[in-house]
């Protein structure tokens, strides 16, 4: 005899109990271990990204560093509902918008490789990275700023001169370019092609003896040279009207003193502020070590690039068509989460080698426009240097 109508009602009721339960279960295990769940569904047979099960080799950075980079969004991603959904139906939460956006500026893979990886549609893809973009540029500016009080910047002023002596340091600028694929039928397009016969834009970058970017431009076409580039910029217009690099002097012998200033190559044109090497041949000792100090000091901003480029993949090689109205902002972005990746103290960092090749197609430029003040300023700092600055 079988069971009676009561029973079976109640052998339901326990199913569906348990089959609440563990979908209960279930959705606390995702709050509770993220990653373990994104990745249980992202490791398909169609999955790119296979044999990735470390978290750093997915998307570049720790995962400490990727939850706080979800704390500063959240707030914005949750206020802009987003749409886009996995291949079952499932909606992107924040943190998988994160991921999704982060893999695409880290690996530089295309949309439709990363679609496929992650179980969601190429275009969706385009939409989260740009979530995160928007969210990043009102919530982690604070991550890339110039030094606002005394203290921080005697610190860098101490860790350079810490590399190889030069005094009163506070920066070291250079530029990159970014390289894009363009239409050439199109003649609008010629104004981005660079000395190297490709299209690309600038990226200026002053940075500090970390490897943390400071002050940023870009959105200035290849065609353009590091003195124009530079001389088309905010960080100049502050440091040539006073208002920026006009901290304390220091005293290099009697009656000798130095001002603060930046470190740049010969691109650049030697400035009260900015202090390139000496040019030519058969220089003397004291020039000739002059500009090894000052190499080895400036090498931190090719390093920066460097690094930048190689952690944030979407801007190394060649970029296909990109919207240069928000490749800027991309650009922006990436310099944010590098300095952020530096913040965190992120151990990833660690792993990958320094290299300072950020542009090796690309010849070195040279800006004849010297500074008599400027030209001064170097020979003392190469007396100085030397052993031979008078007491």
């Amino acid at each position: 005899m079988g069971p009676s109508r009561g029973v079976r009602s109640r052998r339901k009721l326990i199913e569906k109990q348990l089959e609440r339960n563990a979908s209960d279960s279930s959705e606390e295990e995702e709050e509770k271990d993220w990653w373990d769940s994104f990745f249980k569904r992202i490791s398909g047979p169609v999955s790119r990204l296979r044999g990735l099960n470390r978290f750093e080799s997915v998307f570049k950075v720790s995962r400490k560093t990727f939850d706080y980079i979800c704390s500063l969004v959240e707030e914005d991603l949750l206020a802009k509902p987003s749409n886009c959904t996995f291949a079952n139906g499932k909606l992107l939460s924040p943190n998988d918008q994160v991921a999704v956006a982060l893999r695409r500026l880290s690996s530089g893979e295309s949309l439709v490789n990363i679609g496929e990886a992650f179980g969601i549609n190429h275009s969706a893809v385009t939409q989260v990275t740009w979530r995160l973009v928007e969210a990043m540029e009102e919530k982690g500016l604070h991550h890339l700023r110039w030094p606002t009080t005394e203290s921080e910047m005697e610190e860098i002023k101490t860790k350079f001169a810490n590399i190889q002596g030069l005094p009163n340091c506070c920066g070291a600028i250079d530029t990159t370019h970014i390289m894009m694929r363009l239409s050439t039928v199109n003649n609008s397009n010629d104004v981005w092609y660079d000395c190297e016969k490709n299209h690309s834009m600038v990226l200026q970058a002053v940075v500090d003896p970390d490897m943390r970017f400071r002050d940023i431009i870009t959105g200035w076409p290849g065609s353009m040279n590091d003195a124009a580039v530079l001389r088309s910029s905010s960080f100049f217009k502050r440091c040539d009207t006073g208002s920026r690099l006009n901290g304390k002097k220091i005293k290099l012998s009697e009656g000798i003193e130095v001002g603060e200033y930046i470190v740049g190559d010969t691109g650049f044109p030697l400035l009260p502020w900015l202090v390139t090497p000496y040019q030519g041949k058969h220089l003397s000792e004291s020039k000739t070590e002059f500009n090894k100090r000052h190499f080895a000091t400036r090498m931190v901003a090719q390093r920066a690039l460097a690094r930048l480029k190689e952690m944030w993949r979407i801007i190394q090689g060649v970029m296909w068509r990109p919207d240069k109205d928000k490749l800027p902002r991309i650009l922006l972005v990436c310099c944010m989460l590098h300095n952020i990746v530096i913040d965190m103290e992120d151990e990833v960092q660690d792993e990958m080698p320094l290299s300072h090749q950020h542009d090796p197609t690309y010849r070195q430029q040279t800006c004849e426009f010297t500074h008599k003040d400027a030209s001064i300023l170097r020979d003392r700092l190469s007396l100085l240097l030397s052993g031979n600055l008078p007491p």
